[in-house]
């Protein structure tokens, strides 16, 4: 439904992107849902940049991560950077081969985890409205959270039983983060093309590599499978304090998601952004294999060398519970702002139920567009209270392991 810049020339690289700036405000006129009048990310180079450098960075934290000591690597003194990348390369093969077990377990989660999506206990809603569909509204099943406990209640069982011990994810993380890197370029293209086949094509720029980057379908789904929002989410004998504290931040982190993601289907990200190699690469391998470093951290090395003061390990806790607090609360109190407006607020018995999630009769700025923007609340007193705990998080998850 996007205009589409047809008949384009062969052009250099460098000539692409200043062409693409031109088209962009006679796109722009055409578009519909509020589309920006810019190419995002730098155009075609910018996207190419970016898909060329996610893996790399990918691998290079990872060889740092497994043969540096969490290190960055950087040559030897009497090693050239051609040495050195060929050096690295050696590294990825060696330690990070797609093995065919890893495809197995890669795979094996991925369709568990659609499984559960279409037959877990959920609840179901309404979307906004979509402007290029004359105003339907898509409806989404939403199981994340009996998805979320019923996996790791198989995971806890697949782990007692010695069918799959939890500590294969630390000793195949390289295989499996190449797979699922690989898995994300191959599921890219497969939306890109199937979308063009069948006609499902939104807000082209006429730009291939630009498209396949953004995204060409909107909602791409299969039956009650909507595939944006299924991506929206032993050696020591004992448990190291910093371990249980960086479990127990993660674990608040995906339960929380989990727990609210009914609340996602009318935000800008399941309304306006297609699903194309940002969204499905990320979630697929950039997300999981990035944020987790801090625990390959942790499994890597002895308790001794990032021990905590208990006292400082508890002073830590205790703003984390603050900060987790003033994070859901927050995002609880926005969501519910914008469902109440759309009479769509749905109340789930999940845990946990923190207080002050919602506001009776909040106050309320009108913009010059007609909408109404929420100053009550912690919006009264922060300006960005969904944000702040957030950059706390990742700071807390980074500090855990230690200062050495």
């Amino acid at each position: 439904m996007g205009a589409k810049k047809k008949n384009v020339p062969p052009t250099t690289m460098s000539s692409l992107n200043k062409r693409e700036k031109k088209a962009a405000s006679t796109i722009a006129t055409k578009l519909t849902d509020g589309a920006s009048d810019e190419f995002e990310f730098g155009g075609s180079i910018g996207a190419t940049l970016l898909m060329t450098g996610f893996p790399l960075l990918m691998w290079y934290m990872w060889i740092g991560a497994t043969y540096y000591d969490g290190n960055l690597p950087y040559p030897e003194s009497n090693q050239s950077w051609l040495e050195f990348g060929q050096h690295l390369c050696q590294l990825v093969y060696l330690g990070a081969y797609p093995t065919a077990k890893a495809w197995a377990i890669y795979w094996a989660f991925f369709i568990v985890e659609a499984a559960m999506y279409c037959y877990m206990p959920g609840v179901s809603n309404y979307g906004r409205p979509l402007r290029h569909e004359g105003g339907k509204k898509l409806p989404y099943y939403c199981s994340a959270y009996t998805s979320f406990y019923a996996t790791l209640a198989i995971a806890a069982a697949l782990h007692i039983t010695g069918l799959f011990p939890l500590y294969t994810l630390i000793d195949d993380f390289g295989p499996i983060m190449t797979v699922a890197i690989l898995s994300g370029f191959i599921n890219s293209f497969i939306v890109y093309f199937q979308a063009i086949v069948r006609g499902r094509t939104h807000r082209l720029t006429g730009y291939p590599i630009y498209d396949f980057f953004m995204g060409a379908e909107l909602n791409p789904r299969i039956g009650i499978l909507d595939f944006k929002m299924f991506y929206e989410f032993e050696t020591y004998g004992y448990v190291s304090p910093e371990v249980i504290f960086l479990a127990a931040a993660h674990f608040l982190y995906t339960n929380a998601c989990a727990k609210a993601e009914q609340m996602i289907i009318t935000s800008w990200d399941m309304y306006f952004e297609k699903l194309g190699f940002l969204l499905t690469f990320w979630n697929m391998a950039g997300v999981p294999f990035t944020y987790c470093h801090c625990a390959l951290y942790l499994a890597n090395h002895n308790p001794s060398e990032y021990r905590w003061n208990p006292f400082a390990l508890t002073l830590l806790s205790a703003v984390y519970i603050f900060m987790y607090w003033m994070w859901d609360s927050a995002n609880g109190q926005k969501n519910a702002f914008r469902h109440k407006e759309k009479g769509q607020l749905m109340k789930r018995n999940t845990f946990p139920q923190v207080p002050w999630q919602s506001i009776d009769n909040p106050k309320t700025i009108k913009t010059d567009a007609g909408d109404q923007i929420l100053v009550d609340g912690w919006f009264a007193i922060i300006r960005k209270p969904n944000y702040v705990p957030d950059m706390f998080f990742s700071m807390a998850w980074g500090l855990i392991t230690g200062f050495k």
